[in-house]
């Protein structure tokens, strides 16, 4: 049997703590690495190495980035790669093209995997979908993504939210047209998409109170795409959501 993936996560935030306790829940061991944030006048390249020689200590296979967005993403990625690792980056995927480009082709030549944390795909009324609807050819996407909470990264809503939406019509439904995405905080929850036909709403998804455990699921398909080779979540798929979204908001 292959062995037991071991997680080192970087970040010490809420959502650091929720990406352990979903991996722990499927018996994985997790270590939560500090010294994540850059230092005053650290220079990329100490950065990167500093965090390489942090995430070789406790011996993991995978490194899951818990952070928000940012410069440093790239190079916590790169310092993963230098020590070996595959990785596993929290959405959105901000990073410019030409960043995205280096990443892949670094990953590549040293046969590591490189994912972005898309869980809402693996919802189970988003995976029937891909059966019900084929592609989605006639149908129009639309969604809404609302948090009953403030702003607190600054992000534009449409980036950092209807990054999710956009995903899931990009894994089930690619072939539907991309209709309004309405995002937002500090309104009543409300997480949904739907899909349209001849101005008629033909199915929904509501998973304002998801319960499911999409998080676990992701990190078992990253695991078994580590044997196959075959991830749909990739830095490929990020990078065509992050323009898709960047479109929809300069519309």
């Amino acid at each position: 049997m292959p062995e037991v993936p071991r997680y080192a996560i970087l970040g010490r935030g809420r959502w650091s703590g929720v990406v352990q306790k979903a991996l722990e829940s499927e018996g994985r061991a997790v270590e939560i690495l500090g010294g994540a944030r850059r230092r005053p006048g650290e220079s990329d390249s100490v950065y990167s190495s500093r965090l390489a020689e942090s995430l070789a200590a406790p011996r993991a296979s995978i490194a899951w980035i818990c952070v928000p967005p940012g410069p440093h993403v790239s190079l916590m990625i790169l310092a993963a790669l230098r020590v070996g690792l595959d990785v596993i980056a929290e959405s959105p995927w901000l990073c410019p093209p030409d960043v995205t480009r280096d990443l892949r082709k670094i990953s590549a030549e040293n046969n590591r995997l490189v994912g972005v944390h898309f869980e809402y795909c693996l919802l189970d009324e988003v995976e029937s979908w891909r059966g019900d609807f084929g592609a989605g050819r006639g149908f129009t996407f639309g969604g809404r993504f609302v948090l009953g909470r403030a702003n607190k990264q600054g992000i534009p809503p449409l980036a950092d939210l209807g990054c999710h939406l956009a995903a899931i019509r990009e894994y089930a439904v690619p072939e539907s047209s991309l209709g309004p995405l309405h995002c937002g905080y500090d309104a009543r929850d409300e997480r949904a998409v739907w899909l349209e036909k001849n101005g008629a709403r033909f199915a929904s998804i509501d998973f304002t109170a998801n319960r499911q455990p999409i998080i676990q699921r992701y990190a078992r398909k990253f695991e078994d795409s580590l044997r196959t080779c075959d991830f749909p979540f990739s830095l490929d798929f990020a990078e065509k959501i992050s323009r898709q979204v960047s479109a929809l908001g300069a519309s």
